[in-house]
């Protein structure tokens, strides 16, 4: 029998996992989130799923949020033609991702530029493999986000 604390609190741990953050990244999404008005979880699953190195996953440009961390950090990524090696950045609607002319060698993005790892990029996002580039068209929708979560236990468990 496991307590409603616990449920709530691995939900958010799983939530935590999946976008490799600290616990006070999330709790500052959430806390952003909650004075949005409207729904709180899918606000905070909207806002990490601006993040940087999450939209570098789901352009198929890393394998893993790890890999896309690291390519984010040690500078292999532009947004709008600027080098960015923040993986917390938060991109806007019509921001342009790009992988740096000296990366595009690397095996990594080789593989990535022939649809290595391209099973499904979401709908809002507009990837040209060939071109290694990526635009966030519009923000993402709650249904779109590929994320295993139930915000819900989430919001919970910060508003207990």
């Amino acid at each position: 029998q496991e307590s409603d604390y616990k449920v709530r609190l691995r939900e958010k741990q799983r939530l935590r996992a999946q976008y490799n953050i600290r616990e006070a990244q999330l709790r500052n999404a959430f806390a952003k989130a909650a004075k949005s008005g409207g729904k709180t979880g899918e606000a905070l699953l909207v806002d990490l799923e601006r993040r940087l190195d999450a939209l570098v996953l789901r352009s198929g440009f890393a394998r893993t949020i790890y890999q896309a961390r690291q390519f984010v950090v040690h500078r292999h990524v532009l947004v709008n033609g600027r080098r960015v090696d923040r993986p917390s950045y938060r991109l806007r609607p019509g921001d342009v991702i790009t992988i740096a002319a000296r990366s595009r060698t690397m095996d990594a993005f080789q593989i990535a530029a022939a649809g290595g790892h391209t099973e499904t990029v979401p709908g809002y996002l507009d990837v040209r493999h060939d071109a290694l580039a990526a635009q966030l068209t519009r923000l993402p929708e709650r249904r779109e986000i590929p994320v295993i979560c139930d915000e819900q236990l989430v919001v919970e468990h910060y508003s207990r």
